[in-house]
């Protein structure tokens, strides 16, 4: 792989991550049409959304300090000593913080009972692009149907725990990290702005967790021949922090005043492309 391939892959990370459209499958896609001609790998793919996530931390810092001060201040006995307020009581920033850790598990829990199926059959395109059309199917009804009325001062532990099995379905290629936790939230009656917000706070552990995994597990991946590289794969994830922070800030934007059909009709006609180019022997299936 070459620089500027990872460059461009950087740039695809970037520029997908936060969109419910699924970065993980572009890369998968994008990958074998470089050059270079093959897929970067899930241990590429989940070190370089470390960029976007640091681009998440520095958008979200106050936020994330706010949370985290409160979270602390809750559970030694700042607001209270009693069981109730350790847990968050009176506190919607220290609950925030219990939200986001009970929300945390099931994509923990699965993705290391399915690591060798998520790294292997999983990646195939043609479940990649029928995932795709089933879940923007799916967000788009769940954007017509949720009532956009709650904020995420109303979240509970079964809304938390409802959204982490959202955010783990991520775990297949094509059904997108944010794409299935706003999906949930939309159901749940969250406002498509609180359903993005929680679906960045929700993610930070979860791709923290999953980048150091496959450092201390999956190294050689990056290291074999034939494969991305340490330097292509720094390189990658620099492109991915500062063009991701930029996609943040339109993101938020945008779902203000717009609906998530445009993304519907996008993921359709990705998996559309898919399976033309799997049809036209292009790209291969796995």
């Amino acid at each position: 792989m070459g620089w500027w391939e990872a460059v461009i892959l950087g740039l695809v990370q970037a520029l997908t991550e936060f969109l419910p459209i699924s970065s993980s499958a572009h890369i998968r896609v994008v990958g074998p049409l470089l050059p270079h001609g093959a897929d970067p790998g899930a241990a590429f793919t989940a070190i370089i959304q470390l960029g976007t996530e640091a681009a998440v931390l520095l958008y979200f810092r106050k936020d994330i300090a706010r949370i985290i001060s409160a979270w602390f201040g809750a559970l030694f006995g700042r607001n209270g000593a009693d069981r109730a307020h350790r847990f968050g009581k009176g506190s919607p920033d220290a609950l925030m913080g219990w939200w986001v850790i009970l929300g945390s598990i099931p994509i923990v829990v699965l993705g290391l009972i399915f690591k060798d199926a998520i790294e292997g059959h999983l990646r195939n395109l043609y479940i990649t692009a029928a995932v795709l059309v089933i879940f923007g199917l799916v967000l788009g009804w769940a954007d017509k149907v949720g009532r956009r009325t709650r904020e995420l001062e109303s979240l509970r532990g079964k809304d938390a725990w409802l959204l982490g099995l959202a955010q783990a379905m991520a775990l297949i290629p094509g059904v997108s990290r944010s794409g299935g936790t706003i999906s949930m939230g939309l159901f749940l009656g969250l406002t498509r702005e609180a359903a993005a917000r929680y679906s960045f706070l929700l993610a930070i552990p979860a791709v923290i967790g999953s980048a150091g995994l496959e450092l201390v597990t999956n190294t050689d991946e990056l290291t074999a021949a034939g494969g991305p590289g340490m330097a292509n794969t720094v390189i990658a994830t620099l492109v991915s922090f500062a063009v991701g922070y930029v996609v943040i800030v339109w993101f938020l934007k945008l779902i203000t005043h717009h609906t998530f059909w445009p993304f519907v009709w996008y993921r359709i006609g990705f998996a559309a492309l898919i399976l033309i180019l799997l049809g036209a022997g292009v790209i291969p299936a796995i």
